[in-house]
């Protein structure tokens, strides 16, 4: 089976069986998953979900963000990974967020790069699911989900890797979408330690449970 076919295989299952996948993360407007995404790195979206009410109520919008102090946004993360990180990249981002962008989300990858705390996966998923953008954030699941169907090159040692080797064969009208397949396959069935390869559709089409599994 050449990559091609994989991906063909792979994607048609996905298009069939999850033909409107997103986040999983709760917003209300761009701001608010500007947020979100940011906290949820190297946590997870059930925590984060826990967390924004409260902090989306007593900061409905960039500009109270920028207002902040630390000591008011910190008590309000304290349960998500690297807090004390977090709340200073919040209020910086919130802070160049109004002076530079006028507090409009920008679209373009490499400008919210610039915001504090916002690295690629960060831009990737904002451009993806507000704009549409053909951008394909890679976070652990994705990088771990894309090596082991072998849909890239076991090689691929960083998510800019992965990315650029997933791009080149997802239509880009997928890639929104194959962001959030890949994630959500990774996060139920995929796992890390222990994938459950008992339940995976996706077996017949899969490198790891050919080389694991092959009489």
């Amino acid at each position: 089976m050449t990559r091609k076919q994989r991906f063909e295989h792979i994607l048609n299952f996905f298009r069939k069986n999850n033909p409107e996948a997103e986040t999983e993360l709760n917003y209300e407007n761009p701001y608010q998953l500007l947020v979100a995404v940011l906290l949820s790195a190297q946590c997870t979206d059930k925590r984060i979900n826990m967390v924004t009410p409260a902090l989306f109520d007593q900061f409905p919008s960039p500009e109270h963000l920028a207002t902040a102090q630390f000591d008011e946004v910190f008590p309000l993360i304290r349960s998500v990974t690297y807090p004390n990180n977090k709340a200073k990249h919040l209020i910086n981002m919130a802070k160049m967020l109004t002076n530079e962008f006028g507090s409009v989300i920008p679209s373009d990858i490499k400008e919210l790069q610039k915001l504090p705390g916002v690295g690629r996966k960060t831009a990737n998923v904002i451009a993806s699911v507000i704009y549409n953008q053909p951008a394909m954030a890679v976070d652990t699941h994705v990088f771990r989900v894309s090596k082991r169907l072998g849909l890239v090159n076991q090689n691929a040692k960083t998510p800019l890797e992965v990315e650029k080797q997933l791009v080149k064969y997802i239509p880009e009208a997928d890639v929104p979408l194959a962001h959030h397949w890949l994630i959500l396959h990774g996060r139920y069935i995929c796992l890390a330690r222990k994938p459950k390869c008992e339940e995976c559709p996706l077996t017949q089409w899969c490198r790891y449970f050919e080389k694991m599994y092959a009489s």
